[in-house]
């Protein structure tokens, strides 16, 4: 009989790693595939909204120096704020944790002046990168690509969807 307890506690151990283990391994495997394409999430500026008050968690409105918007015309809406200078964006602490260049223009020659996250060459190169789309794709979002703001005379280069 104690034989028969000990296969049978073997077997349950067995059993019980069989289970497990596969599902561990499920579990590792669909957290590295998460993350998978390397390209950063923007957060803050160029994040996804629906609204402005889904724009910059944690930050006071009120400290930016501008007010927060959302760009609905972007695919997913793209979170920014009003701006007049480039030193307007990135001017608060924690507003762009990634450290990132942001410029400020306005977008389809609105005249809204706002900022976006930069492709422009010196920043793209400063980089150490020879392509704005992959610099944009790397550190805003794999679905980011570097276009015009299509501002007319005050035309950047940002990245956006």
């Amino acid at each position: 009989m104690r034989a028969q307890r000990a296969t049978r506690s073997i077997t349950q151990s067995q059993l019980a790693w069989r289970i497990l283990a596969p599902l561990a391994f499920a579990g590792l495997l669909a957290n590295a595939c998460s993350s998978s394409d390397g390209a950063a999430q923007p957060t803050n500026t160029g994040q996804s909204c629906k609204v402005a008050a889904d724009c910059y968690p944690g930050l006071d409105a009120g400290s930016l120096l501008g007010a927060p918007a959302c760009l609905t015309e972007v695919p997913n809406g793209y979170c920014t704020h009003g701006c007049a200078v480039d030193t307007d964006c990135c001017a608060v602490p924690g507003e762009c944790p990634e450290a990132h260049a942001e410029v400020c223009a306005p977008f389809e020659s609105t005249g809204v002046m706002n900022c976006f996250l930069s492709c422009e060459s010196d920043i793209v190169g400063t980089a150490g990168f020879t392509d704005d789309n992959a610099y944009c794709q790397k550190y805003a979002n794999a679905a980011f690509n570097c276009r015009s703001t299509g501002g007319g005379s005050n035309n950047r280069k940002v990245c956006v969807p």
